[in-house]
């Protein structure tokens, strides 16, 4: 049997012999005596007062170790580093490669955090190297550490907090704060500071699961988010005949690029296509008929991410639609004028290789650098230099805005706009309040009817 209650403490004694001054803790478990020392008098007295507190909350103490029952557990317990590791490779094969990039720069900036004050912490630009090249990432994808990055690993994994102090609210307070500032200083997104704290709430809940913690303790902490809505802002939104005179002002850029990026923005426009799912767009998925309304089946996207998360090695990775079965389609209806727009795209570039419609030149996609560009300059051609300094379709995604607040408008029912635009309807309704116009002025014939009628 090695628990036992029989404790007695001792004054706290300072160590003479050493060079500097150092304090000795001392104990005794059932007559066999401990000791601690430590560099300073107070850190001294802080751990007295510990064991202390747990020998008074009734704990037991290990007579081997002379440890009381709580501080055993925490010597013995996985750091949040181990932890955080082990639940990246549990989740990894299951995520999209954005994903794994979100879930990969929340638990840095959190392990950052998660550490005791320990002497000799490396600089934080090379801790947080050290976290992405070499611990969050598989393990076959990791380069060689060099003499730097192992003296930094070691240091992480000796002040990683051992998970079972994860519990104090103080722990998961301060890696709130982290995650609520950009790397700039800059105060993060709300949306950003969302995303990142479901992930870190994600990983404390593997904790729980793995009987590591006894309750997630982001559920203890009173913290109240900036008040936030995804809803599109209006200013965004062009009307017809602004959304024509950008996609023709694309036309003018660049020899090649423009004119082979235009009828991918039109498709933004006109079926409200996400931009991974207009580079993903194939010839086998058109209906282009010589007259009438065609149809678009999408049923991949094409998504940009670092090589590092993708399962390929490619920067470019094929996906299923966003929110659907990998095997699930979205059929998009789209008028004659968009209809004539491909035919013309495709007799004029032809197609790529595997038939996709938008491809550059070597065949690959466009990248999130590169279009974007082409839009910036089409906007400084299409617009007064007073809009050009809007929020007016400021990025192509604007364009997809654009056309679902067109049909909202036009009276076409939110279930058939939100199986368009690949939405749910209570998602559509609440990202476009904003944008449908009429409602105001509807509302306000109703209640003066009301009036007039008493």
């Amino acid at each position: 049997m090695n628990e036992s209650y029989k404790v007695k403490f001792w004054k706290i004694k300072r160590n003479a012999s050493s060079k500097k001054p150092s304090y000795v803790v001392r104990w005794t478990v059932e007559g066999e005596p401990f000791s601690s020392t430590f560099g300073g008098k107070e850190l001294a007295e802080n751990y007295l007062s510990d064991l202390r507190q747990a020998a008074k909350n009734g704990e037991w103490f290990d007579t081997k170790t002379g440890l009381p029952q709580s501080m055993l557990k925490a010597k013995n317990s996985r750091t949040w580093l181990a932890l955080a590791r082990a639940y990246m490779k549990a989740h990894w094969p299951h995520l999209a490669p954005n994903s794994r990039s979100n879930t990969f720069e929340t638990l840095v900036a959190v392990t950052l955090v998660l550490t005791a004050d320990r002497k000799g912490r490396p600089d934080t630009e090379v801790l947080r190297r050290v976290l992405r090249k070499h611990v969050f990432i598989p393990e076959d994808r990791q380069p060689e550490p060099d003499a730097q990055a192992t003296a930094a690993l070691r240091w992480l994994e000796a002040a990683s907090l051992p998970v079972n102090e994860l519990h104090q609210v103080r722990h998961a307070r301060a890696a709130l704060d982290a995650l609520a500032i950009c790397l700039d200083g800059t105060k993060a997104a709300p949306s950003t500071f969302r995303r990142k704290r479901s992930t870190f709430h994600h990983a404390l809940e593997y904790a729980v699961e793995l009987e590591e913690l006894d309750a997630n303790p982001l559920d203890r902490v009173k913290w109240k988010p900036t008040k936030w809505t995804n809803a599109v802002d209006r200013r965004v939104v062009v009307n017809p005949q602004q959304a024509r005179e950008l996609l023709t002002a694309v036309t003018y850029i660049g020899r090649t690029r423009g004119p082979m990026l235009a009828a991918m923005f039109a498709c933004m426009y006109f079926a409200a296509l996400r931009p991974a799912e207009a580079q993903g767009l194939r010839v086998q998925d058109c209906y282009l008929p010589e007259k009438g309304w065609g149809q678009l089946t999408l049923r991949k996207t094409r998504s940009q991410s670092s090589r590092v998360f993708t399962d390929s090695g490619q920067v470019f990775e094929e996906r299923g639609l966003k929110h659907r079965e990998e095997s699930e389609d979205r059929p998009v209806p789209i008028p004659p004028e968009l209809v004539a727009m491909l035919r013309a795209h495709m007799a004029t570039f032809g197609l790529a290789p595997d038939g996709r419609l938008f491809y550059t030149r070597n065949g690959g996609s466009f990248t999130t650098d590169s279009y974007p560009y082409v839009w910036r300059e089409a906007r400084k051609l299409a617009f007064s230099p007073e809009q050009v300094e809007s929020p007016l379709a400021r990025r192509p995604y604007d364009l997809r805005h654009a056309a679902v607040s067109l049909w909202l408008n036009a009276g076409v029912h939110a279930p058939e706009v939100a199986e368009r635009a690949g939405h749910s309807v209570q998602i559509l309704l609440k990202t476009y309040a904003k944008c449908i116009d009429g409602e105001r002025e509807i509302a306000n014939q109703r209640i003066q009817k009301a009036l007039e009628e008493q």
